[in-house]
Order: structure tokens, then sequence, then C-alpha cells
């Protein structure tokens, strides 16, 4: 009984210890928490099943790349061109291998608590590599960068990217500080993948895509 009152106690306490061993404390530390905590009780606040299914579908499309990969696949046919599929591939692969390597080993944060207990719906999972950043943000936000030049249609690629980090916070994989950042990385990947491996190399006396 009394393993049984500690376990419940230890549990009781765990929700302040969310971020270890990032942000170590003082100011900054509070103010991520403090943010973190908002952003979480507004969702809380709004969630229901419509919601659901929009968010965990999302987010499980966004697995492993899979959602990104299919819009590069599609880019690559409507130009009977596999090279924006390959260069968009080659791209999210070191950003993923750099995001979830060296990037996350430097934080290590706990990722926020889950409820309810059991198997998730659309077939996702709860990872278990650091929350800090969102590898779904930063790679989001990567393709979107890519995805978006060279179109006139740009604009909607940053809005399902944004989407996209959002159904982490949503599915409660990720604080919200964790999808800040990932999408502020993401930013960064994307325009030094433009330079490196554009999807589309821009050519003189060629049209937009639309």
């Amino acid at each position: 009984m009394a393993a049984h009152e500690r376990s419940v106690a230890r549990r009781a306490t765990w929700r302040p210890t969310w971020v270890h061993p990032w942000p170590r404390g003082g100011r900054l530390s509070a103010r991520v928490r403090a943010l973190d905590d908002r952003v979480d009780a507004w969702a809380e606040r709004h969630r229901n099943p419509r919601l659901d299914h929009l968010f965990y579908g999302l987010s499980s499309a966004a697995d492993h790349g899979l959602l990104w990969f299919s819009l590069g696949a599609v880019r690559a046919a409507r130009a009977a061109d596999p090279a924006p599929a390959l260069r968009l591939g080659a791209a999210m692969a070191i950003e993923s291998a750099v995001t979830n390597g060296p990037i996350k080993a430097c934080f290590r944060r706990i990722r926020p608590p889950h409820e309810p207990e059991g198997l998730l719906p659309y077939g996702m999972h709860r990872p278990r590599t650091s929350a800090f950043p969102s590898g779904h943000a930063t790679s989001a936000f990567t393709a979107a960068t890519l995805l978006a030049a060279g179109t006139r249609r740009g604009s909607l690629y940053f809005v399902l990217a944004a989407l996209v980090a959002t159904s982490r916070v949503y599915t409660r994989m990720h604080h919200a500080s964790d999808v800040f950042a990932g999408a502020a990385l993401g930013l960064a990947f994307g325009q030094a993948a433009r330079r490196l491996l554009p999807v589309q190399p821009p050519r003189r006396g060629r049209a937009r895509t639309p």
C-alpha cells in the first residue's frame, strides 16, 4: 500500500517536471513554461471530435515526412521531372538526421503528459525522442519553404505547415515552445536547402508553376 501511495504521489507531482534538463531555470524557464501552460490550457478548452479528426489525421499523415514526400511527388509528376521529388527527399533526409540526432540530443526534453492512455487514433505513435524541437514542425516548414518556391500558391504550403505544427500541440505530442522552435529551425533549413537543393531551380524564360 505504501508503494502504491508513493506511485500516486509521484504521478500527482509529475506535471511540474515536464522540462528536463532544458530550460534549466530562471526567467527563461518560467516564461517558457508559462507559455506552454497557456497554450495547453487553450487547446484543452477547444478540443472536439471535428478537430480531433483534423489534427490527429494531419499529424499522422506527416509522420516520417510522408505528407511532404507525397506533395513533392505530385510536383514532380506535374513537371514530368523526378528532380523536384528527389531534391525534396534529399533535403528532408538531411534535415531529419540533424534535427533528430545532434539537435535533440542537446536538449532531451520530456514530452507533455498524455491522456487517455492506450492506442492513438489514425495509427499515430508516441515518439521516444526529445520533445524539443518538434520534428514535425521542423520538417513541415523545411518542406513548405522548398515547395513554395516557384509557385503562385506558395502561401498554401505554409498554411499546411502551420496546421501540421499545431496538430502536435493538439495531440499532446509537444509543448508550444517545441513547435515554435521547430518552425523557426525549419525555415532556416528551408532557406539553406533552397540554395543547395532547390526543388525548382530558376530557369530563364520559364513561367512560374501555378
